[in-house]
């Protein structure tokens, strides 16, 4: 497998003048290779890749890669709006260093299947393996299974798909349908996604919280469900923050409450009102609480 286990999605921190904080950057990422986790994703969603410059994504790609010092893989979102544009970002990504490319489909194009293939088979001539990402809430689009495994089997680069429908039937679906390797794409169904036959998790709230999410896999994998099912639900108040639109915000929340560098997001994004601050220290207490199977 190329990405087996626990792959958080970075967050991007920012200084105080808005610049990208390599140093706040490299100490979550710090915090995070000591947990067992198998790869890292920058520059997708939950680093607030829409809002960075080219240049921006390059060094956030490049902090990431000298972190991971060949130890996991790195894999860069490179979702874009056109094929030219996630093909510029998918060699960017490759001179950066990374090992692979997330890639939605075309943002908020309701393509057909045939375009679909088009689109990937051309972001796999940037020479990096592929794994898609089906988000229909980020992206607009919905890439069901049966479309994921015509993709796959049109083009050989997309070896992987991070599912995020929300729909944990999909998971085995694709399990039975593809050769790819599905990972799940939504914190609160991780453990339904493992025990579909998932073989990783690109995870928010394993920037906050890698060791139990490591545990509630190899838990899974083991078959010790009662265990796995404590453990999850600690992790379930803040993971299900993940399926909303204040994603970065939460859990750039959630790190700073626990000594991590979350810190502001940026502009379109606004800070959580006092309610939601309300609901993220709920969340981060309930992370804090006792297992009990």
């Amino acid at each position: 497998m190329q990405f087996p286990g626990i792959i958080p999605a970075a967050i991007t921190p920012f200084t105080a003048d808005d610049h990208v904080d390599v140093a706040a950057l490299h100490t979550n990422l710090e915090a995070l290779l000591g947990a067992g986790i198998g790869g890292l994703v920058a520059t997708g969603t939950m680093g607030e890749a829409g809002q960075l410059s080219d240049a921006e994504r390059r060094t956030v790609v490049e902090t990431v890669v000298t972190a991971a010092d060949g130890a996991i893989p790195v894999i860069a979102g490179v979702s874009a709006g056109s094929t030219a544009a996630a093909c510029r970002n998918a060699a960017a990504a490759r001179e950066a260093g990374a090992a692979a490319v997330m890639c939605l489909p075309p943002l908020n194009y309701r393509g057909t299947t045939r375009e679909f293939i088009a689109f990937y088979a051309a972001v796999a001539h940037e020479g990096l393996p592929i794994m898609a990402y089906n988000n229909p809430e980020a992206g607009g689009i919905d890439l069901t299974p049966a479309t994921i495994a015509d993709i796959a089997a049109a083009v050989d680069g997309v070896v992987a798909v991070k599912e995020c429908s929300g729909d944990a039937r999909r998971i085995a679906a694709l399990v039975n349908d593809t050769d790819l390797e599905i990972l799940v794409g939504g914190d609160d169904w991780a453990l339904e996604g493992f025990a579909a036959g998932a073989t990783g998790w690109v995870s928010g709230v394993a920037n906050v919280a890698p060791v139990e999410c490591v545990a509630l896999q190899a838990l899974v994998d083991a078959g010790r469900l009662a265990e796995a099912r404590a453990v999850y639900a600690r992790l379930l108040p803040l993971a299900r923050l993940d399926m909303t639109p204040k994603l970065v915000q939460h859990f750039k929340g959630a790190m700073d409450a626990i000594g991590l560098r979350g810190g502001p997001t940026r502009p379109p994004r606004l800070p959580l009102d006092e309610a939601e601050r309300e609901v993220l220290h709920a969340a981060v207490a309930a992370l804090r609480a006792p297992v009990s199977a």
